[in-house]
């Protein structure tokens, strides 16, 4: 199975071209598919060289290695200077998966030289890569969140479950394997079920999972970005469990086949260095980075900016952050229970060293924050090409009365996570107005609050004017 190529020679492509995206395959299975791809990457001659790279565009944490990157340019720039020092043509092959199972086959394979992938495919990928002979190094970050909110488990809008215990019995879609999988497993076991025994997991396809649960024929679908946010968006699903609840950091980073980097340096110099620039584009420019990957993608751009967005629930820094690296260290037990990998060093697989060399002398971003006291409110109005940022929900809610609004953003007053206004749960505390992701949130606060009461969008637009 293969992803769509696309080859550039170095210089700008022509962007926002449509892209097919591959099935998901179980994770268990990577290895009969490194026959899928004819040819090999990192292919040279004399002259030329050719990089191919993995991506997922439709895991939009994953844009300033993929989708924006691509859409940009600045890979091909920077190997086309590269080209003029060392005088050799460098060619650049993307090659566009759902996930990042076959990225991880196709890298076994020798096909793909760079991929991009969610935390817990990354281990995949460091386990299949040693016991295939194809060893792989993670070599930086695309976005991260620290308490875990790129990941949400979702129901029918017009489903009566409130929490996870209601899911017993039931039946799940989600993509083992995936960041999202180790979300639904360890969210089901803090609420005293039993992963395996307690509920009817079914190993899905995002989209697979998505028109299930439209369909009725699963009671909830847990998945990473940007699934949770363009479903709630659209009206088809509603959050059922917030993916900050672990406090767990969740992310998506760069791997890198280890003989292609010893081979091709300069190369994987230029990607990182081209990485850091797609960062800066993303964090200098939200909402135009939000519109790119929109029309490249076929996502709205409203979910898009919900993650990618200035306070989106997803920070974008190629930094191998200590906690981040913790963090892949406390997933590996879960994938070697569920029997996906066996031990895999950790140490080992990280190598700050590229990314070192290629940034040296920026300055580094600082470290989000994290929690509900470093959120803010957002508000994205029709015709605007950028956004106002409020203190409060209810400071939103009033600038929002009247106003032509493209989309409105509030966080979670318990966990800090970013939702649409009109999709929250919302409470009315005295004078006060809060937002909550999920009902099980909304009903913590008003349990620990005397005289809080939920109501709904509209009341509280009411209440805030």
């Amino acid at each position: 199975m293969t992803g769509t190529p696309r080859t550039s020679r170095s210089g700008p492509r022509s962007p926002f071209r449509p892209r097919f995206l591959a099935r998901l395959l179980p994770l268990a299975v990577l290895a009969p598919l490194a026959t899928a791809c004819g040819g090999s990457a990192g292919a040279q001659d004399s002259d030329t060289v050719t990089v191919t790279v993995g991506y997922q565009s439709k895991t939009i944490n994953t844009v300033t290695a993929g989708t924006l990157l691509r859409s940009l340019g600045y890979f091909e720039e920077e190997l086309a200077a590269r080209g003029k020092q060392d005088g050799k043509t460098y060619k650049v092959t993307w090659q566009d998966y759902a996930t990042g199972a076959p990225i991880t086959a196709q890298m076994t394979a020798g096909k793909i030289d760079i991929g991009s992938m969610g935390d817990f495919p990354l281990l995949i990928n460091a386990a299949r890569g040693r016991q295939l002979g194809q060893p792989t190094r993670l070599v930086s970050v695309t976005g991260y969140n620290l308490r875990g909110g790129l990941n949400t488990v979702l129901t029918a809008p017009g489903s009566d479950l409130r929490s996870l215990s209601g899911l017993r019995g039931r039946k799940v879609s989600t993509s083992i394997g995936s960041a999202a999988d180790g979300t639904l497993v360890r969210a089901l076991k803090q609420a005293g079920l039993d992963p395996d025994e307690d509920i009817r997991k079914l190993n899905q396809q995002p989209s697979v999972g998505a028109s299930a649960l439209a369909a009725g024929s699963v009671d909830a679908l847990s998945q990473f970005v940007a699934w949770p946010g363009q479903l709630a968006f659209e009206g088809k699903a509603k959050a059922l469990y917030d993916g900050a609840d672990l406090n767990l950091p969740t992310f998506h980073g760069v791997t890198v086949r280890e003989k292609f980097a010893g081979e091709h340096a300069g190369v994987l110099d230029a990607f990182l260095t081209a990485q850091r620039r797609a960062t800066d584009y993303v964090r200098e420019k939200p909402v135009a980075a939000a519109e790119s990957v929109a029309e490249e993608t076929g996502l709205p751009a409203e979910a898009v900016y919900l993650y990618n967005g200035a306070h989106g629930i997803a920070t974008f820094d190629p930094a191998l952050r200590p906690e981040l690296v913790a963090a892949l260290k406390r997933d590996v037990p879960l994938l070697t229970s569920a029997k996906l990998v066996g031990p895999v060093d950790v140490d080992a697989f990280v190598d700050p060293e590229p990314l070192r060399r290629a940034t040296r002398g920026s300055r580094p971003y600082p470290k989000a924050p994290a929690g509900p006291a470093a959120a803010k409110s957002e508000l994205w109005l029709e015709g605007h090409d950028s956004t106002r940022t409020f203190d409060s929900p209810k400071a939103l809610l009033r600038a929002a009365e009247g106003a032509d609004v493209r989309a409105a953003y509030v966080p979670d007053a318990l966990t800090g996570t970013l939702w649409f206004a009109d999709r929250a749960v919302w409470v009315a505390d005295g004078a006060e107005l809060r937002a909550f992701v999920t009902p099980g949130h909304a009903e913590t606060y008003v349990g620990r609050h005397a005289g809080a009461r939920v109501v709904s969008h509209a009341d509280a637009v009411e209440l805030a004017s």
